[in-house]
């Protein structure tokens, strides 16, 4: 099985000393959810940052879709991740001038790529927005702008789909609703990687990766809720 993302000793540190990535080496197969979880400061975020070219680390390799990150230009680096990654962050980063399935379709339409209208109405309905295509952000609740966002990560189907805590703001039906999509798409060849603190929305990962103080400190294969949430409270005490 490849392995669309891949970290080999990868360290990044901030000011003042503070160590966010501990030489870590881990890969994510294609086809598979991940969960990464962890305390607050564990590294999470930075993972995904290094790991989508968006923070360069200090020492270590990532590759890519195949394509090592080291020595790239920010324009290269842009340009691959427009042809081949999309992410949810906790900042939703929306137009408010256009609609939501505009949202939904502008990177496809900024990457050059012909948009799948079967498949954007599918994934609008999926995340529960049929009757809210012609509304812009702003006459939506925050939750709802939230799925605007996962469903804009999923329309172009990018091999390789970060997300920060992508069911944060929503309610347990729709998260629910959500995580199952994560979980079919990824069964579809996609490589998805989320943060979270849920151990619901962990439990339907194929694998958990547990961050303490940048390194990581256990996995669990085939998790449930009661695996991940025994494991949290072992790491975090």
């Amino acid at each position: 099985m490849t392995s669309p993302v891949r970290l080999h000793n990868v360290r990044k540190t901030f000011p003042r000393g503070v160590v966010a990535m501990d030489d870590v080496t881990v890969d994510f197969p294609a086809g598979t959810m991940t969960a990464v979880m962890g305390p607050s400061g564990s590294g999470k975020s930075t993972l995904l940052h290094c790991a989508a070219g968006l923070d360069e680390p200090d020492s270590g390799d990532v590759t890519l879709v195949g394509v090592p990150l080291a020595g790239k230009s920010e324009t290269q680096l842009t340009e691959l991740r427009r042809e081949h990654v999309a992410f949810v962050f906790q900042q939703f980063n929306l137009m408010p001038a256009l609609t939501v399935r505009q949202n939904v379709t502008l990177p496809a339409l900024l990457a050059g790529t012909t948009v799948d209208d079967g498949w954007v109405t599918e994934v609008l309905r999926r995340v529960g927005l049929a009757d809210r295509v012609g509304h812009r952000p702003g006459e939506l609740s925050g939750g709802q702008q939230q799925r605007v966002a996962i469903a804009r990560a999923l329309a172009t189907r990018a091999a390789v789909v970060f997300a920060d805590e992508p069911t944060g703001a929503l309610d347990s039906r729709t998260a629910l609703e959500v995580l199952e999509l994560l979980r079919e798409v990824a069964r579809g060849g996609q490589t998805i990687i989320l943060v979270t603190h849920d151990p619901v929305a962990a439990a339907h990962a194929d694998q958990v990766l547990f961050l303490v103080d940048g390194r990581i400190v256990s996995r669990l294969h085939r998790p449930t809720v009661e695996t991940v949430a025994t494991q949290l409270i072992g790491i975090e005490r």
